[in-house]
């Protein structure tokens, strides 16, 4: 449906309509729109776009979710989470050069979103989340897009991805905290998205 034909309607006939099917356990997510975006090289990265209704499904459980795992992730994590940006993940890495930590080791996580393994996830998620609806409807959400990655063009997929990779930044804090002499480390690093600096 576009967003003319559901304004014709009636946003609230949407809203009725998903709130019935959420109830009844019986929403099951669209499949997403696939979108080649051109990238260097001459390959495409692949956009997974869902349907309105999909995206505002996702929109309602991310809102649910966000403050819960927002509270676990790291210092040095700033992709895709509110009042972060890349501009700060960029004044992190500036402060640590100044302060003469200036060995740097830059990864690129290779089709990151395309390899996430949804039982990894899902059991990261219900280490925090005991609520079998939320688990239910996160299981489908995932499913619609394969049997693993992440949809690039979810509006829940930012979070997703931290979670995942909320491991990763655990250990790089845990190695921050070794290099401790009183106020100073000799570690630091910041991960924007699936790219990390240390």
């Amino acid at each position: 449906m576009t967003f003319e034909a559901i304004e014709a309607r009636g946003v609230e006939w949407l809203l009725e309509q998903l709130r019935d099917e959420l109830t009844g356990r019986t929403y099951k997510p669209l499949p997403a729109r696939r979108q080649e975006i051109p990238k260097d090289g001459g390959k495409f990265r692949i956009l997974s776009i869902p349907a309105i209704r999909d995206r505002v499904v996702q929109g309602a459980l991310k809102l649910i979710l966000e403050p819960v795992f927002e509270a676990d992730f790291q210092p040095g994590s700033f992709g895709y989470r509110p009042k972060r940006a890349a501009h700060d993940a960029i004044k992190r890495v500036a402060k640590a050069v100044v302060q003469r930590k200036t060995r740097i080791l830059d990864f690129d996580l290779k089709a990151y979103f395309d390899n996430v393994r949804h039982d990894r996830l899902l059991e990261n998620v219900a280490q925090r989340i005991d609520d079998a609806d939320i688990m239910h409807l996160l299981k489908i959400m995932l499913k619609a897009s394969g049997k693993k990655g992440l949809p690039q063009g979810g509006v829940i997929s930012p979070l997703l991805s931290n979670l995942y990779l909320n491991e990763v930044d655990r250990m790089l804090e845990r190695e921050r905290e070794v290099t401790r002499s009183g106020k100073y480390t000799y570690v630091e690093y910041a991960r924007f998205a699936d790219d990390l600096v240390a």
